[in-house]
């Protein structure tokens, strides 16, 4: 594939969908043809099927969902966003930039909900294929800053309450946990970068963690 797979990850409220706008913003300056896109289900209108099962996954009503359901439901809306989207976006040559991707679920549904990591790699194989980042940026954040900022989001949206925003301390406790433990795993391709701070500071931070996989600029 030609293209470039660039994925973010982090706990709730860390500054994910800004920092994804700022890059975009940069890469396509640079003359990048960028898609965009998110986990689960894809952007708006990118695959019906995934914005079906985020619909399941991410409503209050939906109540507690069996684990391995869970986690089955994630991966078979990344196997759509994965064969539909973001493949042949990298076939054609484009950045693709991921608001979360297969981290996610390692560190939600193993590390927090205490699955098998071996499973969930076995199913992150089976469902991505030989689709996976190049590199990926870890916005770290405490988890109290991130719930602060994510419940703020949710008041200026209308909502009152979401699946995994409700969820306990010490359940995003382990999901940071669970980042931080696959960074030190794989420090080749995940990057932390420190979400603290001025919103530009962060988004040079970014393109400093990205720069090197990045092709060269199209600009004249």
């Amino acid at each position: 594939m030609n293209g470039i797979f660039i994925t973010f990850e982090g706990v709730e409220g860390c500054g994910k969908s800004t920092q994804i706008t700022l890059l975009r913003q940069k890469l396509e300056s640079l003359g990048h043809d960028v898609l965009v896109t998110r986990e689960p289900g894809g952007a708006p209108g990118q695959s019906p099927a995934g914005e079906s099962i985020r619909r399941i996954v991410l409503d209050p009503a939906t109540g507690a969902l069996d684990a391995v359901s869970e986690l089955f439901l994630f991966s078979a809306a990344r196997r759509e966003l994965v064969s539909k989207i973001i493949a042949p976006a990298l076939q054609g040559g484009k950045i693709v930039l991921c608001d979360r991707f297969a981290d996610s679920t390692a560190a939600y549904q193993g590390f927090a909900r205490g699955m098998d990591l071996n499973l969930i790699a076995e199913t992150a194989r089976t469902a991505c294929g030989e689709v996976w980042p190049h590199r990926t940026v870890l916005l770290d954040i405490s988890v109290e800053e991130g719930l602060n900022r994510a419940g703020k989001r949710m008041e200026s949206e209308g909502r009152s309450e979401a699946r995994f925003e409700d969820e306990g301390l010490k359940f995003h406790q382990k999901v940071r946990a669970g980042f931080l433990e696959i960074a030190k795993s794989e420090p080749g391709r995940v990057k932390i970068v420190n979400a603290v701070g001025d919103v530009t500071d962060v988004a040079n931070a970014v393109f400093d963690a990205v720069k090197d996989v990045l092709p060269p600029a199209k600009q004249s």
